[in-house]
């Protein structure tokens, strides 16, 4: 798709007026972003500023108290989400503990076609079983497609959770802190699939380490105490005073 069609399009994600409220305190607050198409976030922050909470709105797991939000040109609360959600690709670790460990990788990345945790409950085709493997493969897995997670390192079950959020072909990829819990080898491999993805994949990266941010990446997001203090091209971002206040509470 040229770059012209990509900019005619509505953006990936939009919000206005964000706000997300708990036990009587404002924990988000968005006034306006707009995720592009094409575009490569990091959002970045301490811990408990709101970034998974952010990713929760934009994933459709969660409703802002207040404001709108657009996630592929459809209106939340105005559009199915189970429909919706199988246009967007999510990796977090709170989903994949709902995984049974027993599960082959293959499985695990097949039934993401239907959103499921199972593979009993559809049947899948051989193409798309193939598709699964295919996949699996280009995050460096190939041949492991019918080991069990039980049997693989937490930094290849990471990659199984790329892969099953690669599956479905997502216009938008979402992803918590995917290196969470690995290595340092675990962790640059995992990078290094990252910076292989479709380079006009549009994906939000959460994270509070600076070191993990792809090279790839090309826009930043700063939160601090659930506000918005940066968001814009990442050099500018990370370079700004605001950044550089938030350095003391994020790792290096």
């Amino acid at each position: 798709m040229s770059h012209a069609s990509i900019a005619e399009r509505p953006p990936a994600a939009s919000l206005r007026g964000v706000a997300v409220d708990r036990s009587g305190r404002t924990i988000l607050t968005v006034p306006t972003w707009d995720v592009r198409r094409g575009q490569r976030w990091v959002v970045l922050g301490a811990n408990g500023c709101g970034k998974t909470t952010l990713l929760r709105l934009l994933s459709l797991y969660e409703h802002p108290s207040r404001g709108s939000i657009e996630v592929l040109g459809e209106t939340l609360g105005r559009t199915d989400v189970r429909m919706l959600r199988r246009r967007i690709g999510f990796v977090s670790s709170a989903f994949a503990s709902l995984l049974r460990e027993d599960l082959a990788a293959e499985d695990v990345v097949v039934c993401a076609l239907n959103a499921a945790l199972e593979p009993w409950w559809h049947r899948y085709s051989d193409a798309e079983r193939e598709r699964a493997r295919a996949i699996l493969a280009a995050v460096g897995l190939g041949g492991r497609s019918h080991e069990r997670l039980a049997t693989l390192s937490s930094g290849e079950r990471a990659r199984v959770h790329l892969a099953r959020a690669l599956m479905c072909d997502p216009e938008l990829l979402l992803l918590d802190e995917p290196t969470s819990g690995l290595d340092l080898v675990g962790r640059e491999t995992l990078l290094a699939d990252l910076d292989a993805l479709d380079p006009g994949l549009t994906t939000v990266l959460v994270t509070h380490h600076l070191e993990e941010i792809p090279a790839s990446f090309d826009h930043a997001l700063l939160l601090d105490h659930g506000r918005v203090v940066a968001a814009g091209p990442i050099g500018s971002t990370l370079h700004s005073r605001p950044c550089h206040a938030l350095s003391g509470s994020m790792s290096w």
